[in-house]
């Protein structure tokens, strides 16, 4: 069993741990164009089209006490979505895993933000096919979408009323993109009405997803998430397999704006930060106003999966 406690205890020890470490790249390192930078000093050139453009693509996997979890799985999005921007990895992926390997080891950092980003690249042009592709990688401390002292009792969203999601049509949320104007808007309008977090709605009266978090709510026994103008998250993956080993009911269907006020439970999902519950929507309690079972049942499978060998593998920091 892994509890909230028990989780959030043993980040605090190895953060404090972090703390007075002396490696030159124990704050984090960036691999550009083939050296590793300690992060603070890593630069991209003006011109890269991924700057000026968003014209990219990227990942974040993560390790978790020096595990890494599910990292073939993000490398399998990265690569789909790569060849739907038609970009190309500039080198293999087996030499782009034991880079990132060798990063974490060397920063020694035990829990993770780890970030891959693909662009254009430096021509300012329309022909892409002469474009010659950039990767970037970043290794440094595990960030938190919803901070763990959030977590414990839950966080609080609203359902935006200014902004609706950037249709699929215009940009395929299954790409991981930087297009996040939507995203910020949403938090600007979160933030004007006194909470944290933003739900966008389609348009059509669905609710899609948060900046960089998928959406889920319990109604009547069933979990819901959307189908459609969200991205196909890693953590969301993870959460309905664990629904499914413990037979809980899922639909990965439309969701319409409504249940969400009338759900038991919602929570968030994403790599930085996990299962993060949302105990009030709009100025008023979600259920009874406490996380709820399901959402405390799925979090602590969810942590306990980072140490899962068929999911999770250990670095040697050695």
């Amino acid at each position: 069993m892994y509890s909230m406690d028990d989780v959030f205890n043993a980040y605090e020890r190895r953060k404090a741990e972090l703390a007075v470490s002396k490696g030159p790249f124990a704050q984090g390192l960036a691999w550009i164009e083939g050296q590793y930078v300690p992060l603070a000093e890593a630069r991209i050139p003006i011109l890269d089209q991924g700057f000026l453009r968003s014209d990219l693509t990227y990942d974040v996997p993560a390790v978790w006490d020096g595990r890494f979890f599910r990292l073939d799985d993000h490398l399998d999005r990265l690569a789909a979505s790569c060849e739907k921007m038609r970009l190309r990895m500039p080198i293999s992926r087996e030499k782009v895993r034991r880079t990132l390997v060798d990063m974490v080891a060397k920063s020694g950092i035990r829990d993770a933000y780890v970030e891959l980003i693909v662009t254009r690249g430096l021509k300012f042009i329309r022909d892409y096919q002469s474009y010659e592709n950039n990767l970037y990688l970043i290794v440094m401390p595990f960030i938190w979408s919803m901070p763990p002292q959030v977590q414990r009792s839950g966080g609080s969203a609203i359902v935006t009323r200014t902004v609706r999601r950037t249709p699929p049509g215009a940009m395929d949320p299954t790409i991981k993109n930087l297009q996040w104007g939507d995203f910020v808007r949403g938090w600007m309008e979160a933030m004007d009405r006194g909470s944290v977090y933003s739900f966008l709605p389609d348009g059509d009266g669905n609710i899609t997803e948060g900046g960089g978090y998928n959406i889920f709510c319990l109604k009547a026994g069933v979990l819901q998430t959307p189908s459609r103008g969200v991205l196909q998250g890693i953590t969301r993956k993870t959460v309905l397999e664990i629904a499914e080993s413990k037979g809980i009911a899922t639909r990965v269907d439309f969701v319409p704006v409504e249940d969400l006020y009338h759900a038991d439970e919602i929570f968030m999902a994403t790599t930085a930060g996990g299962v993060m519950p949302i105990t009030e929507l709009d100025g008023r309690p979600v259920g009874d106003g406490q996380i709820g079972t399901v959402t405390r049942q799925i979090w602590e499978a969810y942590w306990a999966a980072h140490y899962d060998p068929s999911l999770s593998f250990k670095i040697d920091y050695a």
